[in-house]
């Protein structure tokens, strides 16, 4: 077998069996391996963006890794941003990068560039894969940090690709066990969450399943309040899931959210911090003197923690776990709002459905309305860097292809990955995209006002506002292969969901504010 033959069986062998793509010439070697090794589900994005993020919203949903097939440095540049989502997110994927031959790299070809430069940059691991017979044990390892939380990067020559090896194709060892706190720690911790005004502030695996049970049961022993962030990877949210109070967005709301907190316990979460810094206001929104405790820093044992917290405590199961208490709103009359997109998203969201969240500057009305729905997955964008939401819908569809998938985006923020659509009809996925079309990226005039910048004038609003010409998103879905409706008031975006909850792949709903 050649370097690339044995990569491919290494993935398979190591329960690897998604490949979300976009190839070059320096990975045609790979793309035929691939070939060989149907089994191997290999999924086309236009851009490599699409592939990251992909990568991170199976992530989320699968509870295993996905792997990437990027061309090059610029390959690999234009993935970075969903690459940084991903790795705040703790969540896992393999990256193959090509790279050009060993010899040919003294010639500084036109695409030739700092690969390695740039992988570091955010990769957790990167390893040039230079010997064939090397190649199984480096994507072995690679899988085993990835199933970790890790961004773990394979640089693959093409020389080394296509070269013939002895090796044979290896599968990967179990992850090493995540550390867990030490137990003097982790008592001290349950004694500071039975004093007034302590918090715990819950992340990671500890938002959903037995996880958020036992975090929800520990809150109803100790008396703390329970909390996460806004920017949660993965939270279930709806009737009957477990009650975290969800930090806000913008630094002032959410110091006012924290008034009396005078411990916040960190289990799996990075301390709170403000989004970006202010004048005059503090980087971060605890009250002065606040004690911050990082007990379980993310890619720790966070099940672990929370079993040893809640023995600590005496957890019985005894306890009354604070849940969300479901309530369905009705309909209103009248031009779509911010508040209507969320009652008609509310009434349509069935039990199991997964939420992927990029409202940015409309999300305050909208997600108060579906947080009361049927129980269902809330994906949400880490990093920050805008074009996460199409692209992680498309992991999650893969990974779940029996749960409805809801994209909720707003309109500036879907067309920086706007080809998903296209990846999205090719594999017949279950996506519903519902498209905020206020027109323009409508959170930069807070942030501007915020910054206490003066208020705009014609060049700041001509890089706020996209109204000339407008978006027509209909059009962009059916060029896409992806029908659409453009629906202006309630009743009109309640019969579009109902039209996209009975129409087989995906659907895309334009709803202007």
């Amino acid at each position: 077998m050649n370097g690339a033959e044995i990569l491919v069986e290494t993935m398979l062998a190591s329960g690897v069996n998604v490949c979300f793509a976009n190839p070059g010439t320096s990975e045609m070697h790979f793309v035929a391996a691939l070939d060989t090794h149907p089994d191997m589900h290999c999924i086309l994005c236009l851009f490599e963006g699409g592939v990251t993020g992909a990568a991170d919203g199976y992530a989320r949903m699968s509870g295993n890794v996905a792997g990437t097939l990027l061309h090059l440095a610029p390959g690999f540049a234009n993935g970075w941003a969903n690459m940084h989502n991903a790795r705040k997110g703790q969540s896992g994927m393999v990256n193959v990068v090509g790279d050009h031959a060993a010899h040919h790299l003294k010639h500084d070809a036109p695409l030739q560039a700092d690969l390695d430069g740039v992988a570091r940059s955010v990769s957790h691991s990167v390893i040039r894969a230079d010997d064939p017979n090397q190649i199984g044990s480096i994507g072995a390892e690679a899988i085993r940090a990835a199933r970790t939380g890790k961004i773990a990067t394979i640089i693959l020559p093409t020389d080394t690709a296509w070269s013939e090896g002895d090796a044979q194709p290896v599968t990967a060892a179990a992850p090493k066990p995540r550390h867990l706190p030490q137990d003097i720690r982790i008592k001290a911790a349950a004694e500071a969450l039975k004093q007034p005004g302590a918090a715990l502030l819950v992340g990671g695996s500890g938002l959903y399943g037995e996880n958020a049970e036992t975090a929800g049961r520990i809150a109803a022993r100790s008396g703390a309040r329970l909390l996460a962030s806004f920017f949660s990877p993965r939270i279930e949210m709806g009737h009957g899931a477990v009650r975290f109070g969800q930090m806000p967005y913008f630094a002032d709301v959410c110091a006012k959210f924290l008034e009396g907190t005078t411990r916040i316990v960190c289990l799996g979460e990075v301390p709170p911090v403000n989004f970006f810094a202010y004048p005059g206001q503090p980087s971060t929104p605890e009250p002065p003197g606040c004690a911050i405790d990082r007990l379980c820093y993310p890619d720790w044992d966070i099940p672990g923690t929370l079993d040893a917290l809640a023995r600590h405590l005496g957890v019985d199961g005894s306890e009354t776990v604070p849940r969300i208490e479901g309530r369905l709103p009705e309909l209103a009359d009248g031009p779509l709002t911010a508040d209507g997109i969320g009652r008609a998203l509310a009434l349509a969201t069935p039990e199991g459905a997964i939420m992927v969240n990029e409202a940015v500057s409309a999300g305050a009305a909208i997600w108060p309305h579906v947080d009361l729905a049927a129980r269902h997955d809330r994906i949400k964008n880490t990093g920050g860097s805008i074009g996460h939401c199409l692209p992680a819908a498309l992991g999650c569809a893969v990974a779940c292809p029996d749960r409805p998938v809801f994209a909720v985006t707003g309109d500036g923020s879907a067309m920086y990955q706007v080809q998903c659509l296209w990846t999205a009809a090719r594999e017949r996925l279950n996506i519903t995209v519902v498209v905020i079309a206020n027109r323009g990226y409508q959170i930069l005039h807070h942030e501007l006002q915020a910054q206490g910048a003066p208020a705009p004038g014609r060049n700041a609003r001509a890089m706020f506002d996209i109204e000339d010409p407008l978006l027509d998103w209909v059009a962009l879905a059916q060029g896409h292969g992806v029908p659409g409706r453009r629906v202006g008031t309630e009743a009109e975006l309640a019969e579009a969901l109902a039209e996209a909850a009975a129409t087989e792949g995906p659907f895309l709903i334009e709803a202007t504010v």
